[in-house]
């Protein structure tokens, strides 16, 4: 049986907590646009995957604040670790459920005009550098219902804008930790790197709710021409949480984005990963690694579309599925006409650790141009069986020995990541799900 997900909010509850966090009249505005067009929109529809049946029910959005902190000593232990050690030219936001509570930002970059805050605040001091880029080109309420409510009650998230010519050295970190039961937590990141500009931008989420939750995230990456965008993430939500995630870019003439994801989430996900390479020599470099265990389902959708001329567009994804856990890799590299001289390039492997774990790989190439290359190749199997003999005679158990495999199946693509950080928190979420 269809389990409905139905919108439980009403006009009134929109206004009022857009009017409490005193949010100029178009964000309002928008908000109950979005409201309306959950009744006209559907679900989103992933190849492959039957999500009807999963839970998206949202009870509850407008979350209690949490008090700010003024150090990361202060912090939970969890969100602590993921952090690290405290320094003077750290950059970070700290969101608990919607709360920004701790938000740093070195002088030298504010001098720069930088900016590095949570989304209110940015709504609130910044509304005029947000609103071209708040469901902007990338993303539309319109697209499905679960979009529309985000645009109806997104209640958290990071804005993040580089100016002209300005380098960011030292990366910038957001930590998200959702800790409500039975809470919405709808996170919303916007990153603007503006013309020969670069970032490298950081993202953690992390659940300690006990009870069911929905996880509904948006991420807008804008490359000004010339600019560079490395963007990376590690998932880590527990079970109890059904996650839906796009993260989308948008990259001009000469710039380039990196995504280095980590999708390590317990729970059912549909994650959604698009660029457009909208000007001529623009550049998009997609990672991906997961570790699927239990029951869960996933599918993760990563899609390069090239629009300029002499576009590059590479897709590296690779999985592993273990107990009755099942995924579905879909990767399309779409040319479109008069994207001469584009190249794109994608592999997507499954590694399956048992009889009842499922991996399904589909590259797709769509080309509309001729002179262009393109080419894709995918994996599907089980573990070599010698692989795991020659390990076990040399006095390895078997648990052991199927760790030793997973870390060295998705070693090519950790080794690859271009931040350090990521592989870092990577490596321990691997070894969270293989141990």
């Amino acid at each position: 049986m269809s389990v409905e997900t139905k919108v439980l909010f009403e006009k009134e509850q929109i206004e009022s907590f857009s009017d409490a966090r005193k949010e100029p009249e178009w964000l309002r505005d928008l908000r109950l646009k979005g409201l309306e067009l959950t009744e006209t929109t559907e679900l989103p529809k992933p190849d492959k995957t039957k999500i009807d049946k999963w839970n998206f029910t949202q009870k509850n959005f407008d979350l209690a604040a949490k008090p700010a902190v003024n150090a990361v000593s202060e912090l939970p232990e969890a969100l602590r670790l993921l952090i690290g050690e405290e320094s003077a030219d750290q950059n970070l936001l700290v969101q608990q459920d919607s709360s920004a509570v701790l938000n740093k930002v070195s002088a030298d970059l504010a001098e720069k005009g930088v900016i590095f805050t949570d989304l209110q605040t940015a709504f609130a001091e910044h509304a005029d550098k947000v609103k071209p880029y708040f469901f902007g080109e990338a993303v539309k309420p319109s697209e499905n219902r679960l979009l529309a409510l985000h645009a109806a009650i997104v209640n958290g998230g990071a804005f993040i804008y580089v100016p002209k010519n300005v380098h960011v050295e030292v990366p910038l970190q957001a930590v998200f930790s959702f800790e409500t039961n039975e809470a919405a937590f709808t996170n919303h990141v916007i990153v603007v790197a503006e013309e020969n500009s670069s970032v490298t931008y950081v993202e953690n989420y992390i659940s300690q709710a006990e009870g069911e939750t929905v996880a509904n995230i948006v991420a807008e990456v804008y490359a000004k021409a010339g600019a560079k965008i490395t963007f990376g993430a590690v998932d880590n939500l527990s079970s109890n949480v059904t996650t839906y995630v796009v993260r989308r870019g948008h990259v001009d003439k000469d710039a380039r984005v990196d995504w280095a994801l980590g999708q390590m989430n317990d729970g059912n996900t549909v994650s959604e990963n698009t660029t457009h390479l909208i000007g001529d020599g623009s550049w998009a470099d997609t990672k991906t690694v997961t570790v699927g265990r239990g029951e869960q389902k996933q599918n993760f959708t990563t899609t390069i579309f090239h629009h300029g001329k002499h576009s590059e567009g590479h897709i590296l994804k690779h999985g592993v599925m273990r107990e009755s856990a099942t995924a579905i890799f879909n990767g399309i590299s779409k040319i479109e006409h008069g994207a001469t001289k584009s190249n794109g390039v994608q592999t997507e492997r499954v590694l399956m650790l048992s009889e009842k774990a499922r991996g399904d790989a589909n590259p797709i190439l769509l080309i509309d141009e001729d002179d262009v290359t393109a080419g894709h190749a995918a994996s599907v199997g089980q573990v070599d069986p010698l692989q795991m003999f020659y390990l076990m005679s040399r006095g390895i158990s078997r648990k052991e020995a199927e760790r030793l495999v997973i870390h060295g199946f998705l070693a090519p693509v950790v080794t690859q990541l271009p931040i350090e950080s990521v592989k870092e928190r990577l490596r321990e979420a691997i070894e969270g799900k293989v141990r």
